[in-house]
């Protein structure tokens, strides 16, 4: 799927000299009765369909829950000194430091609110990811408290619960004036439930990257965050990190873990 400019809710964002190809989503169907539908997003290099393996085995105490994979463009990364491979956007550097490309973050996003645009009324709406995909589903997150993408168009969703993994929080710099600024943007972030994990041995996005971003977020009015880091983690999952996301999804999103 790409993306076509004006609308960036649509089915596409298309800019001057970009497009962007989103690849093939995969679904996981909930186990149980149909409460919640989260978008997990996948990290660099990676597609959709290695995480809708590991939620489709159902290990993860959430039967409630639908699952919505996509998978990423493939385009350029300067970070591989321009070797194209799946991105959500491109990046120089895997921190909060680096330079935004709020563009490619503005379509990664829109891609998400859009696989959860058909979803029922009366379904919880959420998105999480790992690295590259935490780094997203974070952004997404300051959307949905300012109201608006970077380049100022309505965002359309309300978020029950943001996960992040080995991530870190794009556009940083900017946020706490774009925040403070808006009369509805101060209560949305305040009442928005995040939560950020990392590992201590994480060699790839450091863990002071995701403890600085999780500060961040806190300086400027996300009062709900939860950051938990774990000893001698590197840059993947362990079950013991997972059942703690699940028991934190769990309760965020009200989910009764009904058949």
């Amino acid at each position: 799927m790409s993306f076509t400019t004006p609308s960036i809710g649509g089915s596409a964002l298309s800019r001057v000299g970009r497009t962007f190809e989103f690849g093939r989503t995969h679904v996981v169907k909930p186990k149980g009765k149909h409460q919640a539908t989260i978008v997990w997003l996948h990290g660099l290099g990676d597609n959709g369909a290695s995480w809708s393996q590991i939620l489709e085995v159902g290990t993860l105490p959430l039967p409630n829950i639908k699952w919505i994979c996509p998978t990423a463009p493939t385009q350029p990364v300067a970070i591989f000194g321009g070797f194209p491979c799946t991105a959500w956007f491109d990046v120089g550097d895997l921190s909060e430091d680096g330079p935004d490309d709020v563009e490619g973050l503005d379509a990664s996003a829109a891609h998400a609110a859009q696989l959860l645009s058909t979803e029922p009324a009366d379904i919880k709406l959420g998105i999480g990811g790992f690295s590259m995909g935490a780094a997203t589903a974070l952004y997404s997150a300051t959307c949905c408290a300012q109201g608006k993408y970077g380049n100022g168009n309505p965002y359309p969703l309300n978020f029950a619960a943001v996960i992040g993994l080995s991530g870190w929080l794009p556009c940083s710099r900017s946020l706490k004036s774009k925040i403070e600024g808006s009369q509805e943007a101060a209560p949305r972030a305040a009442s928005l439930p995040l939560l950020l994990c990392h590992g201590k041995g994480d060699d790839v996005v450091l863990h002071k990257h995701g403890e600085r971003s999780a500060e961040a977020l806190k300086a400027t009015g996300f009062e709900n965050v939860v950051f938990k880091s774990y000893s001698g983690l590197g840059h993947y999952t362990v079950p013991e990190e997972m059942y703690e996301v699940c028991n934190w999804i769990s309760t965020k999103m009200g989910l009764d873990g009904s058949q």
